[in-house]
């Protein structure tokens, strides 16, 4: 078996941490070679506060994938959130020494460093820095300059801010763990990649990642990301609120939340009651179902009102801004009951829950196309794409090194064809994770 259209996704969640194995099959589709989980034991809201129970639990769950595919994981692709993450709009210019050249990727990349000059609170490192839309010579709504004449060249983009030190510790953990760090993505793109459609993001679509210990919101108009935020609160969240309210513990009000759980309080009848088995020896404990729902439906309230605030930040509200395609609920707390419904009460827009089988190869089983895997599945073909844009920016390099080749001609040709854009947004990420790769391998 070929290594090189393989990769594996490491999602670091708060609840759980998944290994997930995939390839790139012959129609282009990822396939599921193996999958690991296990219980998180050092991360809370999304930021390591334990590192030897992180390193465990990534031991264990490498380990399972490991053993459920057969194969040796060497090296994998992270995903970072957490509360930490922040993002910002921001506008900036450079201006042309010689407007009669035209403008190309130097002159994008010349401003796209300006913006990483920002000055940012202590701590905090720009991760992400997306252009949204172009000015040149003060002509608007230029998707891509390059080729185009102008002596000034504007931008407004999408920055996305995070904690330095929490990102450190979750590639410290990967690396004691004894894994290789081949790149890291932000978590709610990674979703957005494994559940969203192509004509959803141009249409304008808010995707809601309901974690275990954070709610993590991208927001995608004209197919480019416009808006990303993390709320610190999750399916965790309303455990607690169960375990408090019922006075039980957190197993028992765990296994409620996904057996008898509902968002919307009118589904239960007043007599639908639940014994649960009282601690070495006491009496049993009943809970009507019409309680249960009123704690979680209180708590949900307030996670989708939060997020909601978020989607009219960013200007939903706005006919220029309007998401027609609404919202997609994913991640493990979506599989909540009724919580779809809940949401288009509460946002008045069309929502579905995403699964990611969008990509999946129509073999996978209904277990891993659940929402809860929707960041691994993301993670593993972030990875797969951005090797294959590797290996097409290899043979463009090769091949313009030698020229006199016959070999690498033809090669070149074929990449002339290849869509040059995705290639040139994910490059400025691309030499962040290199510098982090970079710094933790100094850090030994």
């Amino acid at each position: 078996m070929e290594h090189e259209n393989i990769a594996v996704g490491l999602d670091i969640g708060t609840t759980k941490i998944v290994a997930m194995i995939g390839r790139q099959n012959e129609y282009g589709k990822m396939e599921i070679l193996g999958i690991g989980k296990s219980k998180s034991l050092g991360v809370h809201r999304g930021v390591v506060n334990n590192i030897t129970q992180t390193i465990q639990s990534i031991q264990q769950a490498v380990q399972d994938a490991e053993a459920s595919s057969g194969m040796k994981i060497s090296e994998v692709v992270v995903g970072i959130a957490g509360q930490h993450i922040r993002s910002l709009q921001h506008s900036d210019y450079i201006t042309r020494n010689n407007s009669d050249e035209v403008i190309d990727e130097d002159d994008i990349d010349r401003l796209c460093n300006q913006v990483h000059k920002l000055v940012m609170l202590p701590g905090e490192e720009i991760i992400h820095v997306l252009p949204q839309d172009f000015k040149v010579d003060g002509q608007a709504e230029i998707k891509e300059p390059i080729g185009m004449y102008g002596g000034r060249l504007e931008a407004n983009f999408h920055v996305v801010v995070g904690q330095v030190s929490s990102i450190r510790n979750i590639g410290r953990c990967v690396k004691s763990a004894g894994l290789e760090l081949s790149g890291i993505t932000l978590e709610p793109l990674a979703s957005a990649n494994a559940v969203l459609s192509q004509e959803e993001k141009e249409a304008g679509v808010a995707l809601i990642d309901i974690g275990g210990g954070t709610t993590d919101l991208a927001i995608f108009k004209d197919g480019i990301i416009r808006h990303t935020a993390v709320i610190p609160f999750g399916g965790n969240v309303i455990t607690e609120d169960i375990k408090e309210g019922c006075s039980i513990i957190e197993k028992q009000a765990e296994l409620l939340k996904i057996k008898f759980g509902s968002a919307w309080p009118g589904e239960n009848k007043d007599n639908e009651i639940v014994s649960i088995p009282g601690l070495r020896g006491r009496e049993p404990k009943e809970i009507t179902l019409k309680n249960l729902s009123k704690i979680i439906h209180a708590r949900v309230v307030e996670i989708i009102e939060q997020v909601y605030l978020e989607i009219k930040n960013y200007g939903h509200e706005e006919q220029k801004k309007k998401l027609i395609a609404g919202i997609v609920l994913t991640g493990g707390g979506a599989q909540l009951k009724h919580l779809k419904q809940l949401v288009e009460y509460i946002s008045g827009m069309d929502t579905r829950i995403g699964y990611p089988n969008e990509h999946l190869a129509g073999d996978s089983d209904s277990e891993t196309t659940s929402p809860m895997f929707a960041t691994a599945v993301g993670l593993v073909l972030d990875s797969l794409n951005s090797r294959d844009h590797a290996t097409q920016i290899k043979a463009v390099v090769e091949s313009e090194a030698n020229s006199g080749g016959d070999g690498m001609v033809q090669q070149e040709e074929e990449n002339e064809t290849m869509d040059e854009t995705p290639k040139e947004r994910k490059r400025f990420f691309d030499k962040w994770a290199e510098k982090f790769k970079e710094f933790l391998d100094n850090a030994e």
